[in-house]
């Protein structure tokens, strides 16, 4: 029996039977008002029994669900909004988290589309990558620069050597050498025609753990020439005492008679040969966008085409070469080249020896590339002693060390004699690594 009122019966194949309640009637009179019974909540026998309504689609809010003790007697299942938030009834609970906005949505706050990025797993992942990749990058220019490296130099032709001391000593040679170079190139750095190549300049340094010490030898220095044995030809020379300028043993034979006159006429071993042209020197100094050097003077000179005024100012690869080539602008010509020689060379490698040049192949790169090719060092020496000589003519200009000329006593027909006693003090001091107290002009 249904719990509805106003339905019973049988239908019947005539009619049926119908009290009016609630399906109209055929009275002629209007019915009264009618009581309706209290609505009970389906049992579970009546779910069973009537059909099950279909779910219709949200048409707006949703409804709150039933509450037991509401005073309408309302009640809403929450099944039309497809959402059931029922309280003690075995409804499922609103879900705690914020909801995720659907596509399109402008409204409400968005919620987490993922899990959060881990920023200091890839920090590191990127730091790994960024130093293996500069890692590669630098062992990968050691190598070729290493293996562009002219190593000319054979110091083992050197005969009768002086004893080994306990610094490291590197004869620092600057030549005139025009190799490579244009014609426009001459001109443009005033360097002449001449064929072949002279020393325009040259310097022992001793690095030393008691303090570096860069000691110029002017290129009029008088010496003696000993014998030695030709660097081509292998032939022995016997010395004839002859006296001439210093420049000339390399004018005669080379790096090697050069280093056996050196080590002949000052008693020091040199331990290794550097030696760079005119083109080289230029190009290195523009591949670190110039050197800055504080000029104390100013001075002008049309042989060498330097010009310059008075003041800290930024030497580029024309002017630099100018500026340690100059010497007739001076009173003492050659003695005052050479401190210009070695204040430039010192400001050039405390810019050059930093580690964002030596750290970064990027910039060490062009550097090595401008002044590999005019670059000629002995068959012993690598990268890593070419570092050494960089830091520590960098050193001397950071107060760690001295600099100055070779000791000098007096002139023999325009030549400058040495001052022997001096001399033989220094390189005392040098052999036995102690603090060089000795000091030149």
């Amino acid at each position: 029996m249904s719990d509805w009122d106003g339905w019973s019966g049988e239908q019947s194949g005539r009619g049926r039977r119908d009290d009016g309640y609630g399906r109209g009637s055929e009275q002629a009179q209007p019915e009264g008002a009618q009581r309706m019974r209290h609505v009970q909540r389906p049992g579970p026998q009546a779910s069973r029994q009537q059909p099950a309504r279909p779910q219709q689609p949200p048409r707006g809010p949703a409804q709150p669900a039933y509450v037991p003790g509401q005073q309408d007697g309302s009640y809403d299942s929450g099944y039309n909004t497809g959402q059931v938030y029922g309280g003690g009834h075995g409804g499922a609970q609103p879900p705690s988290g914020p909801r995720r906005r659907p596509p399109g949505d402008p409204g409400g706050p968005a919620g987490p589309s993922g899990p959060a990025p881990d920023w200091r797993r890839r920090i590191k992942i990127g730091s790994i990558v960024l130093v293996t990749g500069l890692l590669v990058t630098g062992v990968g220019t050691y190598f070729w620069a290493d293996s562009n490296v002219r190593r000319e130099v054979d110091l083992s032709k050197v005969i009768e050597r002086p004893k080994e001391g306990d610094c490291t000593t590197y004869l620092i040679v600057g030549s005139d050498s025009r190799e490579g170079m244009s014609d426009e190139e001459k001109k443009k750095l005033h360097t002449g025609s001449a064929e072949g190549k002279r020393t325009d300049s040259m310097m022992i340094l001793a690095k030393c753990s008691s303090g570096n010490t860069m000691i110029s030898l002017p290129r009029d220095s008088d010496v003696e020439i000993p014998s030695f044995v030709g660097s081509e030809s292998g032939k022995k020379f016997a010395g004839t005492g002859k006296r001439t300028k210093l420049n000339a043993a390399y004018a005669e034979d080379g790096p090697e008679l050069l280093v056996r006159t050196v080590e002949f006429n000052t008693g020091l071993r040199i331990d290794h040969y550097a030696e760079i042209g005119f083109a080289g020197f230029a190009n290195i100094v523009d591949a670190l966008g110039g050197v800055e050097l504080n000029i104390e003077k100013g001075f002008k000179d049309e042989k060498s085409g330097a010009d310059f005024k008075e003041g800290t100012q930024t030497l580029n690869g024309e002017q630099s070469l100018a500026y340690v080539r100059t010497r007739y602008a001076f009173a003492e010509s050659d003695l005052q080249r050479t401190k210009n020689q070695q204040k430039f060379l010192s400001a050039l490698a405390s810019q050059a020896a930093t580690p964002s040049t030596i750290l970064n192949p990027f910039a060490l790169y062009p550097m090595l590339g401008a002044g590999l090719d005019t670059l000629i060092v002995d068959k012993d020496m690598g990268l890593w002693d070419m570092g050494s000589m960089f830091f520590a003519m960098k050193g001397i200009s950071g107060g760690d060390g001295v600099s100055m000329n070779m000791p000098i006593s007096g002139q023999r027909g325009g030549n400058l004699v040495w001052d022997k006693a001096k001399v033989q003090q220094l390189v005392k001091q040098i052999q036995n690594d102690e603090k060089v107290t000795v000091r030149g002009q």
